[in-house]
């Protein structure tokens, strides 16, 4: 718990530096951009499926009724609009993973893990595979998931455990892709996993609130950077020791 409360500080602290501040608000920007002109080209194709598939249950009755025909088409356009905020935010999340975190990486272990030795034990190929993982499983889990969501009170919980997993997923092999081995990153991820996913977590919590919401991909990516090579500095600390 120290370590990840350790993390989000520093990520405060890295998160204001001229260099990271040049990186806040484009992975959100670019993100809003892409989905905004999906909807303007498909929003008809969109409402048309939601309706479709709403026909298809037990509603298709009432929402046949004059009134609430009207009102039904007005509750779906806002449900519509509802599933493309989660996916603004994890478009923007995946656009910082992949494009930003080189960056972040190299700025956070220049100033606060100079020792650390860069053995390279990820690659562009498996950072790419990581990330479409990540966003395939969270997607998976968030459809499948989507009905506990509207009739239990698990819809408090079920969006936080989702992010707490695409974002530890996400984040945990770029963190550690240029310093750590392929060993090593094996073992801060097995060693670190409840951290990882506590931090993912607390992370995922700043997708609900307004304007934060804006900055996060970028606070949370610092976080895990962080965290992950500071779980690396005490592996190679205590292998080390063990080795003397």
């Amino acid at each position: 718990m120290n370590s990840v409360i350790t993390a989000l500080a520093a990520a405060l602290g890295s998160f204001f530096h001229p260099r990271m501040l040049a990186l806040v608000l484009w992975p959100m920007l670019l993100a809003v951009a892409v989905w905004v002109g999906a909807a303007f080209v498909f929003w008809g194709s969109w409402i048309e499926g939601l309706t479709g598939l709403v026909q298809q249950t037990s509603l298709e009755q009432w929402m046949a009724d004059g009134f609430w025909a009207v009102l039904s088409h007005y509750l779906i356009a806002t449900v519509l609009v509802l599933l493309l905020l989660p996916a603004i935010y994890v478009t923007a999340l995946l656009i910082a993973a992949i494009f930003a975190m080189p960056s972040m990486v190299d700025h956070v272990a220049g100033k606060h893990y100079p020792e650390l030795e860069r053995r390279q034990g990820g690659t562009a190929a498996g950072n790419l595979a990581n990330a479409l993982i990540a966003v395939a499983v969270y997607c998976t889990g968030w459809v499948v998931s989507l009905p506990l969501w509207l009739f239990s009170p698990l819809a408090l919980v079920l969006p936080i455990v989702l992010m707490a997993y695409l974002n530890q997923r996400l984040f945990r092999y770029d963190a550690l892709a240029e310093h750590a081995s392929a060993e090593e990153m094996t073992l801060v991820i097995e060693r670190a996993t409840p951290k990882l996913y506590l931090l993912g977590a607390l992370a995922g919590l700043l997708q609900f609130v307004p304007l934060l919401n804006l900055i996060a991909p970028v606070y949370v990516a610092l976080a895990f950077i962080h965290l992950c090579l500071g779980e690396l500095r005490v592996l190679r600390q205590q292998t080390n020791g063990t080795a003397q």
